[in-house]
């Protein structure tokens, strides 16, 4: 017999296609240097998922707050935000958000800071990744650098993308 977990990812996988926006929070990418808006992009798109709309926006709390407002009235069910998560005056994006969210989920900050360690070591630990949930949408939100966004991607969004998106509209 199934457990709950693998019941619900069989009725989250039944639910089609996910849409998902990214936000990179950056004060010097562009669009054209955005290379982890062009992983998450290949990557949702080959996972069978769609992009509902992407941002770039300067590392400030009222853009990060704003954009955020702007994506959760559209279709995106997951807004993937990378950039600002650090400690240092200019990182913003974490206290923008962690005044937003309705619902948390340590976990994943958590999660991402173990795997994060086998990498960088004990500055994982600077890292204020976070996730949880703003008007039933899913808002992760990860450091900025490819490392960061492609290890976040594939343990932890990846595998749990479809689960994430049905578990806060069943």
């Amino acid at each position: 017999m199934a457990s709950s977990t693998e019941q619900h990812k069989q009725i989250a996988g039944q639910q089609g296609p996910v849409p998902v926006a990214i936000v990179t929070v950056s004060d010097t990418r562009t669009p054209d240097s955005d290379e982890n808006a062009t992983y998450l992009r290949e990557q949702i798109e080959a996972a069978g998922h769609t992009v509902a709309g992407y941002r770039l926006i300067k590392d400030e709390a009222d853009l990060v707050a704003g954009v955020l407002d702007e994506l959760v009235e559209g279709p995106a069910r997951i807004i993937l935000f990378n950039g600002g998560t650090g400690i240092s005056p200019r990182d913003r994006t974490y206290d923008a958000l962690s005044r937003k969210l309705e619902k948390t989920l340590p976990g994943f900050g958590e999660l991402f800071r173990m795997f994060s360690y086998d990498q960088v070591g004990a500055a994982a630990m600077l890292s204020r990744a976070t996730a949880g949930v703003y008007r039933n949408t899913v808002v992760i939100s990860t450091p900025g650098s490819p490392a960061a966004v492609r290890l976040a991607w594939e343990k932890l969004i990846a595998p749990e993308l479809t689960h994430l998106a049905w578990e806060v509209i069943r």
